[in-house]
């Protein structure tokens, strides 16, 4: 049976939503197309503006919520959401390595006239007040950013292409894709195994993108995977749907309340933003979810 809405359905609710969009990015380009945003606020203000990714420290539980305006954070137990630092970066891709180690990628504050346009692959290993390159500076602007080990899977939206690197980011090998993408997940179990939501549906690999096979062309969202039997999509209408082969055969598993703007899996929770800047969190598998952190 064919899930409902249509997939041009959900493809619209994610790009409208701001789901693949680059800030303020003309919502009717294609994820492959998008460059920079040539309106970007000035200055380190407090408000969230457009999330594009999130984070949780493994050892304190704090959240990380990366925007269009720079990094912020929610401490366990804490709901209000607080500027990391003085800069007002866009940060595009985010992936939290480990405790207070993030990776990141974007375009740069916009009162920083040294640095291009582009910053390739960043990183910070003081819990993001401060940040360095790695790599593809001036070359990259990845949208989305998943790290597994070494390993590395980064979608750049300038070019539309994947790329994969195996020692943390310093080189990269490009690989071929079926589409343009929305966001990808990879295998707990497997680091060469990865799930591709795109343009034209659902994609699985089991050799780090050198090859793909369709496994639906009815829908797309946002990818969360923390257990080999615990595969997540978010459509863009907020409904959630589990799978327990890998992406063969999906369920529905309860709805975020709202079109997505951001979606991860930390160990057993489900972390979802919504288009209003609100980051909801789920401990039952998304069934229910409670507000984690507001702006």
């Amino acid at each position: 049976m064919r899930w409902t809405p249509t997939l041009a359905a959900v493809l619209a609710l994610l790009v409208a939503g701001g789901v693949a969009a680059c800030g303020g990015d003309d919502p009717t380009v294609q994820p492959a197309e998008q460059q920079p945003s040539e309106q970007q606020p000035t200055g380190a203000t407090e408000s969230v503006h457009h999330i594009h990714g999130l984070g949780v420290d493994p050892r304190r539980g704090t959240l990380y919520v990366a925007t269009h305006t720079g990094l912020f954070e929610a401490a366990r137990g804490d709901q209000r959401m607080r500027r990391i630092g003085d800069s007002a970066q866009d940060i595009m891709g985010f992936s939290v390595v480990g405790a207070e180690r993030f990776i990141g990628s974007g375009h740069p504050d916009p009162n920083d006239t040294s640095s291009p346009p582009n910053l390739g692959l960043i990183e910070s290993r003081d819990g993001g007040k401060t940040w360095k390159n790695i790599s593809l500076l001036g070359e990259a602007d990845f949208h989305v950013l998943h790290s597994s080990g070494g390993r590395i899977y980064g979608y750049d939206g300038t070019q539309g292409r994947l790329m994969v690197s195996r020692d943390g980011g310093r080189r990269w090998r490009q690989r071929t894709l079926p589409a343009a993408i929305f966001d990808l997940a990879v295998d707990p179990r497997d680091p060469d195994r990865i799930v591709a939501s795109t343009e034209r549906g659902v994609f699985s690999s089991t050799n780090a993108g050198q090859g793909w096979r369709p496994l639906r062309d009815d829908t797309a969202g946002l990818l969360a995977w923390p257990a080999a039997d615990q595969l997540y999509l978010v459509d863009g209408q907020g409904q959630l749907h589990r799978s327990g082969d890998g992406g063969r055969q999906w369920r529905p598993a309860g709805s975020i309340g709202g079109q997505p703007a951001a979606f991860i899996a930390h160990q057993s929770e489900l972390y979802a933003a919504l288009a209003d800047s609100t980051v909801k969190r789920s401990t039952d598998g998304g069934a229910t979810w409670t507000v984690r952190a507001t702006p």
